[in-house]
């Protein structure tokens, strides 16, 4: 099957098959859509990339994720570079970010393309035709999101609002607040299920504000809106929030954790400097785990692979202590 083969099939030019494979961003969604599934049906790979692969592989990754929207995915594929070493491959890094749009056009024209040799999905949520394109045409290993038939690589986000919980109420906290941002995540975000698991052990105070650098102080002063607060402590969703409500709390003349308690997540460098105590989240290990887990899917084709689960740890430090009283 050629490229001429996709573009009658689908009653295009060639030149717009040539922009589904090479440059799909530039397409309307129900365009690229239909070529990309016409590619499926037919199974069309490009010449080029089909003799490459009877060649045993490109020797090249690619890696999608929403960098720029989620800072921490950095870390993860710092962790993928670091197990990458000096074996001879190329990782090919695309950012996606908006991933409440889970059909993005990067993600779903990687399978037809043919230019790497299996995927690395940093977090990235499937829609049912852009996963079963995945399942069916390129070794795919997915990281902190899931699809039915993919190996994934996960943290339990409900089991760390858990942590959490119980070591506020190991402190005799029993009304906290949780300080979250207006997501691009769809439902179930990790801010979402960290929430879930905090109200299972506490009564929570949900406070939503845009996401950005002053998100933290934003939610503070929403906390303070009417006055002092009844909760005892705030859990930022993520370190940077948590660490901006604690300069607010401390520029408005409160002792942390004297008055209120302060809680991250993720244990990003700049906690530990901060003494915030926050859930860590192994980033790094996540990454390199995962392409260890790709590496072994290319070696032994049909192997079933498991999903993997990395563990969270509650990491105590100075801005926890005791409930106040009185």
């Amino acid at each position: 099957m050629t490229i001429y083969d996709v573009a009658e099939r689908a009653q295009v030019s060639i030149s717009t098959v040539s922009l589904a494979l090479n440059h799909p961003a530039r397409l309307k969604r129900s365009t690229l859509e239909r070529v990309l599934q016409v590619a499926d049906d037919l199974g069309f790979v490009p010449k080029e990339r089909a003799v490459l692969r009877a060649r045993k592989g490109v020797h090249r990754i690619a890696a999608v994720a929403p960098f720029t929207s989620y800072p921490s995915f950095s870390r993860r594929l710092a962790g993928v570079f670091d197990e990458l070493g000096d074996r001879g491959e190329q990782l090919v890094v695309s950012d996606c970010a908006d991933i409440a749009v889970s059909a993005s056009p990067v993600l779903a024209s990687i399978p037809v393309r043919g230019h790497v040799d299996g995927l690395l999905n940093l977090g990235v949520p499937l829609d049912e035709k852009i996963g079963e394109r995945l399942r069916q045409r390129l070794p795919t290993v997915l990281l902190d999101t899931r699809y039915p038939g993919l190996p994934d690589i996960c943290v339990d986000d409900h089991l760390g609002g858990r942590l959490v919980g119980e070591h506020l109420a190991g402190l005799g906290h029993r009304s906290v607040a949780f300080l979250n941002e207006v997501e691009t995540y769809p439902f179930q975000s990790p801010p979402v299920l960290r929430l879930a698991g905090l109200r299972t052990v506490l009564d929570v105070v949900e406070i939503t504000v845009p996401r950005g650098t002053s998100a933290g102080a934003a939610a503070v002063a929403r906390l303070f809106a009417d006055g002092p607060p009844a909760v005892t402590a705030v859990v930022g969703c993520r370190d940077l929030v948590a660490l901006g409500a604690l300069a607010e709390l401390r520029a408005r003349g409160l002792s942390v954790p004297g008055d209120l308690s302060v809680v991250g997540f993720d244990d990003d460098p700049v906690a530990e400097a901060l003494g915030l105590t926050t859930v860590r989240h192994p980033f790094e290990e996540s990454g390199r785990l995962a392409l260890r887990t790709l590496r072994r899917m290319l070696a032994a084709p049909g192997e079933e692979i498991p999903s993997q689960r990395l563990p969270l740890t509650l990491i105590p430090r100075a801005t926890t202590g005791p409930a106040p009283t009185g």
